[in-house]
């Protein structure tokens, strides 16, 4: 079932107006209420564009109900008009739309596809307009911080642009928030709750209203540039005591609120395949690299990075180092968020049980990871590693054909979709960032094309998971009594060979991989 297929007829107009108004209401008192003429008439304008588009998806030509052949088609119309709102009304809605663009997992194809241009389509701001905001955010106008300034931006991004400036002899990137956020951004959150908020009233069965409420809680982080600025020079310190890492995190040198001066540092798009090869830059070698880096974020001590889509990895060719010839560059880091010790171990635990197809330790650390039931584990099990449950009970580590791929995306409107948008209202906010991350960096990894397929990274998380069941047994052993006692010495001894054994079984596994690779044979399709 979905917005397409549901059973309208039980709602009737009167009842659709009457509800809409009470939420136009609540939003417009949540909304800034500035009484300048021209301000109003853009909140009006502004707030229309949703209110129209709402109404005609949700009153989408009923008849059409009637014919699930149909049904594609109504989706491509409400994407449609939905991408025009979003594009006209730019701001926080451009986030939106990228974020939703990369939830195929969640949405039919019809509306991912369509929202994939918002990826590129981003707002620029005027320079006099970013000139004022450095008067009244700092005291002083562009030209008292920098030799010079570039008044036309380098890449423009739904909440910030980019521009290349030079201070004190130094080449540096400047992030400069749109000014016109400040103004919109209380009405647009208020929007996007009235639309969440009214989709559930009329579809109780698709509440997305966590959608609204993730964002409310993301995006004060995502504004506060001094916040990113402190995240990003955390993860660049924890990174460079990795030594085989080849992630580069550019240099901050200060920030305030709206405005990031950082060191700058360009690269090439991970999708950007020409560049790679003729860089003699391997591919599997780049998806490797961005398994390990977000796997540390995931299992490590360290905050994970929420946002790793396509325009905030970038790679560049590096001779200078030992292990790669690349590195990776991570920008954007206004969006991270802790993960428990707990959840750590059970996530690893419960992907060893996903590595190993062992479906009882799944269902087990699936119920300590997100509360899920007997009945609701076949959806998390796909919804978590973007396969056909099928795949995922005999060998989820095997490429992922266009067929399945069709299949997944043909039974989110065969009623699954119902139940995965009421499954992940209830998870944890940090099991829905965990998912966002796992589904953007398996789309950066397809978009790489790599010969080994997804085998190499499947083995690369085993090791994480490993380590972090390892250390979890070490802290067990080491807290039940004295490291002598003959009983410690034992199950010490155990564990360590236990571990041992795996990270064997598992480098041979590499090794035969890169023999294949090496003699130029096919790759692997399963493990």
């Amino acid at each position: 079932m979905d917005i397409c297929n549901s059973a309208y007829v039980q709602h009737g107009r009167r009842r659709i107006s009457v509800q809409v108004i009470k939420n136009v209401q609540a939003m417009v008192k949540d909304a800034d209420g500035s009484s300048d003429i021209k301000h109003g008439a853009a909140v009006v304008q502004r707030s229309a564009r949703v209110l129209g588009a709402l109404l005609l998806n949700i009153n989408e030509d009923k008849d059409e109900r009637r014919w699930q052949s149909t049904v594609k088609a109504c989706h491509q119309r409400c994407a449609d008009r939905t991408l025009r709102v979003l594009e006209q009304n730019g701001s926080i809605f451009i986030k939106l739309g990228q974020h939703l663009s990369s939830m195929n997992y969640l949405l039919p194809l019809e509306w991912t596809r369509t929202f994939i241009p918002l990826q590129d389509h981003c707002p620029q701001s005027s320079y006099e307009a970013i000139e004022q905001m450095f008067i009244d955010d700092t005291g002083q106008p562009i030209a008292a911080h920098f030799d010079d300034f570039d008044r036309q931006p380098i890449g423009a991004a739904s909440l910030a642009q980019v521009h290349l400036a030079t201070m004190k002899g130094a080449k540096v990137a400047v992030k400069v928030q749109h000014p016109a956020l400040q103004k919109w951004v209380p009405l647009d959150l208020a929007l996007t709750r009235f639309t969440f908020s009214t989709l559930k009233y009329f579809f109780p069965e698709y509440d997305l209203e966590w959608l609204s409420n993730e964002m409310e809680l993301s995006l004060p982080q995502e504004l506060d540039f001094a916040l990113e600025g402190k995240n990003a020079m955390a993860t660049k310190k924890y990174f460079e005591m990795c030594s085989d890492s080849p992630l580069l995190v550019p240099h901050v040198y200060w920030g305030r609120q709206r405005i990031l001066v950082m060191e700058y540092v360009a690269g090439h798009r991970t999708d950007d395949l020409a560049y790679l090869d003729s860089n003699g830059i391997d591919r599997d070698e780049v998806s490797a690299a961005l398994a390990r880096i977000f796997n540390e974020m995931i299992f490590g001590d360290t905050p994970l990075h929420c946002d790793p889509h396509g325009g905030n990895i970038a790679i560049r060719r590096n001779n200078l180092r030992t292990k790669h010839n690349f590195d990776v560059i991570l920008y954007d880091h206004g969006l991270y968020r802790d993960i428990s010790v707990r959840m750590r171990r059970d996530y690893a635990r419960l992907w060893l049980a996903v590595i190993d197809a062992n479906e009882v330790d799944m269902r087990k650390y699936a119920r300590a990871v997100a509360g899920i039931t007997d009945d609701q584990f076949p959806l998390f099990a796909s919804a978590i590693t973007g396969r056909d449950y099928r795949a995922v009970t005999t060998s989820v580590v095997s490429i992922r054909s266009e067929e399945e791929k069709e299949v997944v995306s043909g039974a989110m409107g065969d009623g699954m979709l119902q139940e995965l948008v009421q499954l992940l209202g209830q998870v944890p906010r940090i099991v829905l960032l965990i998912l966002k991350t796992n589904d953007l960096t398996r789309s950066l990894d397809e978009s790489l094309q790599t010969r080994e397929g997804p085998v190499r990274n499947f083995l690369i998380l085993a090791r994480y998971c490993s380590r972090t069941v390892f250390r979890e047994q070490m802290e067990i052993i080491n807290s039940s009594g004295s490291m002598l006692w003959p009983w410690n010495v034992l199950q010490r001894l155990a564990a360590y060979t236990s571990y041992l054994r795996v990270e064997a079984k598992l480098s041979l596994y590499e090794w035969y991989i890169f023999f294949r690779r090496f003699a130029r044979l096919s790759p692997i399709a399963s493990i």
